[in-house]
């Protein structure tokens, strides 16, 4: 037994000795890979003051394992393939500019500007919701759906039917939702689905019981999309739950938008779909079903932003700046999380310093109050430079819009924060033409007649708990 009497008399050395190892090794990793420093020094912290805790948690939630192959698929848009824009001698002429966005654009996400679009805005479930089930029934070859929460409630439930009766008419049908977000109902709706015959997946399920995929647990595919026989496409901020339908009085409202596509764009979000369907499930989708021949639809130049924690990292944080910088007389952002890093905000302040105004619309009550406390928390720095912050009164409004100059948008699925930014699977549609912006901006003013500006003595007169609470709420900023 002596060998127990020495294992019992060193094992405290032994332990302490694997802690300092495991300390140092994650702690290097954080190093050589955390490419923001708060996050880097956020995680030291943890790793050194939760001795081994700190360490397993790292190597849970701080290292990214995500490495997709993005598909190589055949396809064609009789569009502008060359990645810049040009307007000749049609667009007006505030909008000259926007050719060095474009081109800066196109470097950064790697994909061609597509002409010949149209983007049509849809308000709230009410609009949006009538519109895609349309589309659904009217479905002949393929439809395509990914989504972030797909709640079983009589909202969902009636997209399962949709779903349900195009794949009895022999449509192939598939449905993508992230699982994270089939968690916000209860039972989940992957069970009607199923029932119904619905060919469905969950993006990167996770468990705590499941240790070799809890390493995802913090990765969510944020994106909405869905695609009809490869012509027809919807996208935008919005998922399929009851509260959005504020007709029907729901229980918790929210505002939203979502947008209907046509046109060659339609393509390249059929390719998004088609890439996480193959990661998810190994199924390559292909042929003529899934990618016709598209003809110009509308008068919008537009391109899909990819943006993720794997090979697209940062494409809309980068595309974010190259816009601001770009901006010459207006930047109009709606977001319901509004937490941007340091370079965005000096990005905002620099181009109100440049005679550029700048209007951030934010939900007065979010559904988040922790976002909500740390985003109060670093107003004063964008007020201080002459940026505007309005408030819109209930209900929490979750849109996600940003117009520049009267001549561009930009729609999708991302917010501005580090979890859209850094962490989350998103989509984003850029739309260069004046009309398009004008339709985005009188949604924008819409909002603006209800809402409440934000003062810089306002948020110096909180009180010193609440700005504590805030100011402890906004050191976690990195993974909210």
């Amino acid at each position: 037994m002596d060998w127990i009497d020495r294992l019992n008399q060193f094992w405290p050395h032994i332990a302490a000795g694997f802690g300092l190892m495991a300390a140092g090794l994650a702690s290097a990793h954080a190093l050589l890979h955390k490419r923001d420093v708060r996050s880097a020094t956020l995680w030291l912290g943890i790793i050194w003051l939760m001795p081994v805790l700190g360490s397993i948690l790292y190597l849970v939630l701080g290292v990214n394992r995500i490495r997709r192959r993005a598909l190589q698929l055949a396809v064609h848009s009789p569009a502008n393939r060359s990645g810049t824009l040009n307007f000749g001698d049609s667009e007006p002429e505030g909008a000259r500019h926007l050719e060095m966005l474009a081109r800066v654009v196109g470097r950064v996400v790697g994909s061609p500007l597509l002409a010949g679009n149209r983007i049509q805005a849809l308000v709230n479930g009410d609009e949006a919701f009538p519109a895609i089930l349309a589309a659904i029934d009217s479905a002949q070859k393929s439809v395509s759906l990914v989504t972030y929460i797909f709640d079983n409630d009589a909202c969902g439930r009636q997209f399962v039917d949709a779903l349900r009766r195009a794949t009895e008419r022999g449509v192939e049908v598939r449905v993508l939702v992230d699982a994270a977000g089939t968690r916000y109902s209860f039972p989940s709706i992957m069970h009607p689905l199923k029932h119904a015959r619905v060919r469905s997946a969950k993006f990167l399920p996770s468990s705590l019981f499941a240790p070799w995929r809890v390493a995802t647990i913090n990765l969510r595919n944020h994106r909405k999309v869905m695609v009809v026989d490869g012509r027809v496409a919807f996208t935008g901020g919005m998922n399929i739950r009851q509260g959005n339908l504020l007709a029907q009085h729901p229980r918790s409202p929210v505002q939203d938008l979502h947008f209907r596509v046509d046109g060659p764009v339609v393509t390249r979000l059929q390719e998004a779909f088609v890439n996480d369907w193959a990661f998810t499930t190994d199924e390559v989708l292909t042929g003529d079903a899934w990618f016709p021949e598209l003809t110009e639809a509308g008068d919008v130049i537009a391109r899909v932003i990819m943006d993720g924690p794997d090979g697209d990292f940062e494409k809309l944080r980068w595309t974010l700046l190259a816009a601001v910088a770009e901006a010459q007389t207006s930047i109009q952002i709606v977001t319901p999380y509004f937490l941007p890093d340091l370079t965005l905000v000096a990005a905002l302040n620099l181009a109100v310093m440049r005679g550029v105004r700048v209007d951030i619309i934010l939900p007065s009550k979010s559904n988040l109050p922790f976002v909500h406390w740390a985003s109060r928390a670093m107003w004063w720095q964008v007020l201080e430079g002459g940026c505007h912050i309005w408030l819109t009164p209930p209900p929490f409004d979750h849109s996600k819009l940003l117009v520049l100059d009267d001549h561009w948008s930009l729609i999708g699925s991302a917010n501005w924060d580090a979890r859209s930014l850094r962490l989350n699977f998103e989509l984003n549609v850029e739309g260069y033409g004046r009309e398009l912006a004008l339709a985005m901006k009188g949604i924008i003013q819409r909002k603006l007649a209800g809402a409440h500006e934000v003062t810089l003595a306002e948020v110096d007169a909180r009180s010193t708990p609440g700005k504590l609470r805030d100011a402890i709420a906004r050191l976690f900023s990195p993974f909210l």
